[in-house]
């Protein structure tokens, strides 16, 4: 990898750790190289969610998702990824999805029937 995509990865996960903050949440990048931490998500301070960051034009996601899922020692694996001029996306496994679905406020029951369900 060449310098310039180190330092465009940096500036992404930097940005992914503003967009944290600026919801509330106190994540900042990690030393994952230096052997400072022992951790190895890009971004941490999301508690029990391990964070692979992603800034590039072009994305494998299912190697990305990988990456995630083998690299998360603990927590629920996501990929929060963009590309230039885009806003971020979180991506992750279908049953990350779930375990944080049926845990929210959103998963209640909708107040209307299934006759209802095209006036959405």
């Amino acid at each position: 990898m060449g310098k310039m995509s180190r330092e465009k990865g940096k500036r992404g996960e930097r940005m992914w750790a503003s967009v944290c903050r600026d919801n509330g949440f106190d994540a900042h990048r990690t030393s994952q190289y230096c052997g400072n931490t022992g951790e190895a998500a890009d971004v941490v301070g999301l508690p029990n969610i391990h964070v692979e960051v992603k800034y590039v034009e072009r994305l494998n996601i299912y190697d990305a998702v990988a990456q995630a899922v083998h690299d998360a020692k603990e927590g629920l694996p996501i990929v929060a990824h963009k590309k230039n001029r885009c806003g971020w996306l979180v991506t992750m496994p279908a049953e990350v999805f779930f375990a944080i679905y049926r845990e929210s406020s959103y998963c209640e029951e909708l107040p209307f029937g299934d006759d209802d369900h095209d006036k959405l």
